[in-house]
């Protein structure tokens, strides 16, 4: 079964504009993070949704809801909002909250980089995970293996719809570094992955249940 997944990234948040990480923390959507979610609403107007995920966040779900009236009100049925933990951005541990430039640079100092763009570029997106957990105290960051483990488990949740048919849309309410991974992950050369995917894009793949997540996914459009 193939299912198209339309990932949206959530409306711009507080923490969003004082550039701060915010994986699992909750930070509500400012005025602007709610023109974002109006916006990428406006873009979805004409889909029939069989189905709508988001992380158990409150940018998540204010973002999915507006998306989902805005839809609704173009005269779809409206699908049932799924909140899951699954779904959440990667979790920054001891880090949560703190000013980004600060964290990445504690994140990568030890290893002769300063910033996240420098850490991608020398060791790849999968060492920003594994530094920040190295550098948290508490160590409660999320390494590599358990970011993908658990996203793997949000895939594997829509694939157990059974309500789900072959070639149905689907919403999904997504995060910046979530979707930026999996543009690395599944991307190909053409994608500009020098910035995350702006508040309120719409990012589309192609998830083929049938198949192993490492081959399951194809981007279809990003960041628009």
């Amino acid at each position: 079964m193939i299912l198209h997944l339309h990932l949206v990234r959530h409306g711009q948040t507080y923490f969003n504009r004082y550039n701060r990480l915010q994986g699992w923390s909750n930070s509500p959507l400012t005025e602007s993070g709610l023109a974002d979610a109006d916006k990428a609403g406006a873009k979805l107007r004409d889909m029939d949704f069989a189905a709508a995920y988001c992380s158990d966040t409150t940018r998540a779900r204010q973002t999915a809801d507006r998306i989902l009236d805005i839809n609704e009100s173009a005269g779809h049925p409206r699908p049932r909002l799924v909140e899951d933990m699954h779904f959440r951005e990667q979790f920054y541990g001891y880090y949560e909250g703190l000013d980004m430039g600060m964290a990445w640079y504690a994140a990568g100092a030890p290893h002769g980089v300063k910033t996240y763009n420098q850490i991608v570029e020398k060791f790849g997106l999968a060492a920003s995970r594994d530094f920040l957990k190295e550098a948290d105290p508490f160590h409660d960051a999320e390494s590599d293996d358990e970011y993908w483990t658990r996203v793997q488990g949000a895939f594997a949740l829509i694939a157990a719809n059974p309500d789900l048919r072959d070639g149905d849309d689907v919403l999904q309410i997504s995060h910046g570094n979530t979707l930026l991974s999996l543009a690395h992950r599944f991307g190909g050369d053409d994608l500009d992955l020098s910035e995350r995917p702006a508040n309120g894009s719409v990012t589309v793949l192609e998830y083929d249940t049938s198949k192993p997540f490492a081959e399951a996914v194809k981007i279809v459009s990003y960041n628009q």
